[in-house]
């Protein structure tokens, strides 16, 4: 079981997550973070470290957001590998808790 990225970190994109990560399975978008499931070892150490409380356990995304389970596998072959915490963009802090961030997302 892996760890899925949702919604929230669209347009947020904190990387606080990728430095505690151990196998770097973080892949990086233009605003948004997603999780290769094929790397995660389901260490669940990015969850907490997520400002936007946007990081679940796959059985534990909400009912609502279970389209990103398959969202990050696809995107995770799209992007490259994220290893270094980073900037959060100028405008995250408002940006977190918006809701109906998917139409926002750059691929």
């Amino acid at each position: 079981m892996a760890y899925v990225v949702t919604e929230n970190c669209i347009r947020c994109k904190y990387t606080d997550c990728v430095d505690v990560c151990p196998v770097d399975c973080f892949r990086e978008g233009p605003n948004f973070l997603a999780i290769d499931p094929q790397e995660c070892i389901d260490c669940s150490l990015c969850v907490a470290e997520c400002p936007a409380e946007a990081i679940f356990a796959e059985d534990d995304v909400p009912v609502e957001q279970r389209h990103m389970i398959e969202l990050n596998a696809e995107l995770a072959r799209q992007w490259p590998a994220i290893t270094q915490r980073q900037s959060a963009p100028a405008d995250a802090d408002e940006w977190n808790g918006k809701p109906d961030k998917l139409k926002l997302l750059q691929r």
